[in-house]
């Protein structure tokens, strides 16, 4: 089974998550997190760090990312690993092939018409805002 990873990065201040703009299917077009396959015999938190830097340039020494979460797709042999952080502070941010946007908080990320994953994102930002990342229990500070 492939498995892939999703990582939900916040800005320095906690008010906005990065995104990747698709260019290619699947959902070109859409806003998508930062995240890619997860090689075999590679452990979760290696590969998300792995993806993290070659899509953003951030690394290891700007984020702590904490696991949140998964999803079994049986129906096309996947599986997601979920993985959330907050950066140390501001960085500047290196795009390998999907330009990269912060974007608010107070987005619909529910929405099918700009967000990929068919609701995922939205169910993804709601489990981080209802029971944070370990730090605190409520939200992503």
């Amino acid at each position: 089974m492939q498995g892939y990873n999703c990582i939900m990065v916040y800005n320095s201040e906690g008010n906005k998550l990065l995104f990747c703009k698709r260019t290619k299917d699947p959902y070109m077009g859409l806003y998508n997190l930062i995240g890619g396959k997860i090689d075999k015999d590679e452990d979760g938190f290696s590969a998300a760090y792995r993806e993290l830097k070659e899509e953003t340039g951030i690394d290891s020494n700007d984020i702590q990312l904490h696991h949140m979460m998964d999803f079994t797709y049986y129906n096309q042999n996947c599986y997601v690993e979920v993985y959330a952080g907050r950066l140390s502070k501001e960085i500047e941010l290196r795009e390998e092939d999907n330009p990269l946007e912060w974007l608010s908080l107070n987005e619909n990320f529910f929405d099918y018409s700009k967000f990929a994953g068919e609701g995922n994102i939205g169910h993804m930002v709601e489990q981080v805002n209802i029971y944070g990342m370990g730090e605190k229990r409520s939200g992503i500070r």
